[in-house]
């Protein structure tokens, strides 16, 4: 909160309060920070407080964590959300494109300050209202709408918490960032997909309903656990030999007019403390400057990676269905595989927990992908929806026998397993394309001679325009699931193999 100083009451110069607002905004003490590249070391040693890096990791855990399972949770409960004759790639779209809005179209329309405070508060209000219409109505274009809250709150969160996470320096705090972040987001998928496995028997009204609470988290830990930037470093890597004042701002007649919010017409939050905007911000020109080199060099390979993962998710696994295996024969596998419904929700249960592994590996210490081979993942998915097409269509692995001729003697499971083998690597891709182009945007050094203020306002630009592509390639994405299902599901027919239709 802005307070006057309880000594030194001389008032700061407005070039000061502009390049400073962050820091003086999370540090009420008026102490100053000498940094430069070569302080790094020591900026870097302030964090090292153990109980700080820890509450700093759980923080982005969480947001990522709560952020993103509503999202899971509709796409686990697909098959029970709309009549069985009604394309999953419904949902997968109503589950995506407003989430593809938020971020598309905000990093451009916002200016100056973020108020992160006040996202926060928005996206707790439309996920709950959301989740709320989805739960108490039966009329599939109210829980399309219901959906289409929630996903806005989804891509909204994602776009504020990646960028708060370039507000933490030095880059080695930023990357923990990240990493614990994109591991949250990974939980999200194995906790969703887990909590619809338990409470799907309660039915859409219950089951959907209790997820509801869980937004609440979100703004209890941005108030209560989440350290201030000032706990770690001031912006080390945004400018070299820089002074930093980190002062508590009195607010005269000349500081009033500095104070306004994100967007005009915006009123503050309860959330957000009231923070300096700077009187310079990023222009249109500016930012496509910024975003130009990025098209290729990370958009369009999570675009492809997320297209072709969604494809197999939405399009093809709605269709790789298998007889019930018998309890006497298979014990183990018979609890899992209670009807021909459960197969679905098993393989986005075994996706899930991909993508949470993958997504974790910079947080537990995995060195990242090499620049180079961003592209990686996407070669790899490539060639799984390849198979696991052929697997649908024509039983490439079918001649082996199925899960319900399983024996003791010979290989007869194989398109089970392999089936349980390509998904998981499919999570595995997905998740590590995610988690190391997002953390390689974080580390970009900042341009040389440019102002702190102007050199955060690029860097949270950077990482918040990059959304856009694996949200495009999830739209894409169900557009082209919908009849991929259709004709895979007829493809089916034609061989004799009519489990599709009994789903």
């Amino acid at each position: 909160m802005l307070s006057t100083p309880t000594t030194n009451q001389e008032h700061h110069e407005l070039d000061t309060m502009d390049s400073d607002y962050r820091q003086a905004r999370d540090h009420p003490e008026g102490e100053g920070l000498l940094l430069s590249q070569g302080d790094e070391a020591v900026a870097a040693g302030k964090g090292n407080d153990p109980s700080v890096l820890r509450r700093l990791g759980i923080s982005f855990f969480l947001f990522g964590l709560i952020n993103n399972v509503l999202y899971v949770v509709i796409l686990s409960a697909a098959l029970d959300l709309v009549p069985s004759s009604t394309p999953k790639g419904l949902i997968l779209f109503f589950n995506i494109f407003p989430s593809l809005i938020a971020k598309a179209l905000w990093p451009y329309i916002s200016k100056g300050t973020i108020r992160y405070g006040k996202r926060i508060t928005a996206g707790l209000f439309l996920s709950v209202g959301g989740i709320a219409i989805v739960a108490l109505f039966e009329n599939v274009y109210a829980r399309l709408f219901g959906i289409g809250f929630a996903s806005f709150a989804s891509g909204l969160g994602e776009l504020t918490f990646l960028q708060l996470s370039t507000t933490y320096n030095p880059p080695s705090i930023g990357g923990k960032s990240v990493g614990y972040f994109a591991s949250g987001t990974g939980a999200a998928g194995l906790v969703g997909a887990l909590l619809w496995w338990e409470v799907r028997s309660l039915g859409v009204r219950t089951g959907v309903g209790i997820s509801a609470i869980l937004p609440f988290i979100t703004p209890l830990t941005f108030l209560f656990l989440l350290p201030p930037s000032s706990a770690f470093s001031s912006s080390s890597s945004l400018g070299s030999g820089l002074y930093v004042s980190i002062p508590t701002i009195a607010i005269n007649g000349e500081d009033q007019a500095l104070l306004e919010p994100e967007l005009e017409g915006e009123t503050a939050s309860a959330f957000s403390p009231p923070s300096v905007s700077s009187r310079v911000t990023l222009t249109g020109r500016d930012k496509w400057r910024l975003v130009k080199p990025l098209l290729g060099k990370y958009m369009l390979p999570l675009f492809c990676v997320y297209l072709l993962e969604y494809t197999i998710n939405q399009g093809i696994a709605p269709t790789l269905l298998y007889p019930v295996p018998a309890p006497l024969e298979h014990p183990i596998v018979s609890k899992i595989i209670r009807s021909i419904r459960d197969y679905y929700p098993l393989w986005q249960l075994v996706y899930q927990t991909a993508v949470f592994f993958s997504r974790s590996t910079i947080s537990i210490g995995i060195p990242p992908l090499p620049q180079k081979l961003i592209w990686l993942p996407g070669f790899i998915q490539l060639g799984v929806l390849i198979v696991l097409g052929l697997e649908s269509a024509t039983g490439l692995f079918e001649s082996a026998g199925s899960i319900a001729s399983l024996t003791a003697e010979g290989w007869e499971g194989a398109s089970f397993a392999v089936v349980f083998l390509l998904i998981a690597i499919e999570g595995i891709c997905g998740g590590l394309a995610y988690v190391n182009v997002f953390y390689h945007i974080n580390q970009m050094p900042a341009r040389e001679n440019i102002s702190p203020d102007i050199a955060m306002q690029e860097r949270e630009f950077q990482i918040g325009s990059v959304g856009f592509a694996d949200s495009l390639g999830i739209l894409a994405a169900s557009l082209l699931a919908m009849p991929t299902e259709l004709e895979l599901c007829k493809a089916q027919v034609r061989r004799g193999k009519m489990l599709c239709k009994a789903v």
